[in-house]
């Protein structure tokens, strides 16, 4: 049996707590504004860490500096991505600068746009694509 991981386990510190609050809110912010499903993944996902409103308005008052933090372990970056997907996925649409920052922290992972794009199927309640190859995570 797999063992199931979440995010409070592999996000463990403050740092990668805070580190990956901002990637969702830079993503969230990708297409110039924060929908109302956005807001509340985003106050979710920070209940759910127990992120304060003072830790997380930093990145707020900053957001036109901050970049993607990509994470150095695998587990973190998968579950990262998976989380990013899911908050692309939050107004029902898939914006085309939101998925171009998916994209690029899918890349800067290690994965490929089919990856990227299975996940979007998959989260999105498609199921998963089916490849001729399928592609292999090394």
């Amino acid at each position: 049996m797999q063992h199931q991981h979440n995010l409070e386990d592999v996000l463990n510190t403050q740092q990668k707590k805070l580190a990956f609050f901002q990637n969702l809110v830079l993503l969230a912010a990708a297409d110039g504004e924060v929908g109302e499903e956005e807001s509340d993944f985003l106050l979710q996902i920070g209940n759910r860490l127990g992120l304060k409103p003072e830790e997380v308005q930093p990145i707020a008052d900053n957001i036109g500096i901050l970049s993607f933090v990509v994470p150095a372990e695998g587990l973190q970056r998968t579950l990262e991505l998976q989380t990013l997907v899911q908050m692309m996925l939050q107004d029902g649409q898939i914006d085309p600068r939101e998925y171009g920052l998916c994209m690029e922290y899918a890349n800067r992972i290690g994965y490929s746009k089919a990856i990227l794009d299975d996940m979007v199927s998959q989260l999105a309640g498609a199921g998963p694509i089916r490849h001729p190859n399928p592609p292999t995570v090394s």
